[in-house]
């Protein structure tokens, strides 16, 4: 199954091409991700919960950077094993060019299933490739905008802790720095 789409994402090139190669930006748009550890020259190990269909799994696999034209184009390929719910494979291939608004990511993904996920049939299964090729790329369009907007967000605030905070700051009347810092504060003791 293949599938094609493209992102605005309203940011440098650069800024683009670093967050693609950051296992913390990965981990946080990859839907289902318990846990990721690695670096894109050696390869991401990871553990992807996700229910396709009636069928649930924990997929353990890895996900490698190749092809890599900095900052033009990379590929990114992933295999994960569920036990006996089978497997899934797949890659994308990631075009970014730079346009007024700041880059286009395109992406073309291919993904395969073996096991009991083959046997839900490829309308289940290529509803759910597209499902989650969508969330990773709208996601990380998310991701890294946030970052250009909010350059202290660089600094280790993954996305649920940014969320807490802008949460905390809408009931606080806009007390968003000091969520902030009071969030630094906890994080290195000081």
């Amino acid at each position: 199954m293949k599938l094609t789409d493209s992102r605005i994402i309203t940011a440098p090139r650069s800024v683009v091409w670093s967050a693609l190669m950051s296992v913390d930006v990965l981990k946080a748009c990859v839907p289902g991700c318990r846990e990721m550890q690695g670096t894109a020259e050696e390869g991401f190990e990871a553990t992807v919960v996700q229910k396709v269909g009636p069928v649930k799994a924990t997929f353990r696999g890895l996900v490698t950077l190749s092809n890599m034209f900095e900052p033009e184009s990379l590929t990114l390929s992933g295999e994960g094993k569920g036990g006996p719910a089978g497997f899934a494979k797949g890659g994308a291939d990631i075009k970014l060019e730079e346009t007024p608004e700041g880059t286009k990511l395109t992406y073309e993904v291919e993904a395969n299933v073996g096991g009991k996920l083959a046997q839900l049939g490829s309308r289940v299964i290529d509803g759910f490739a597209k499902k989650m090729a969508d969330q990773f790329f709208e996601r990380f369009k998310t991701e890294v905008e946030e970052s250009v907007d909010d350059p202290e967000s660089e600094s280790g605030a993954s996305a649920p802790d940014r969320q807490a905070m802008s949460e905390e700051a809408t009931r606080n009347g806009g007390q968003a720095k000091k969520s902030w810092f009071a969030w630094l504060k906890n994080l290195f003791g000081r």
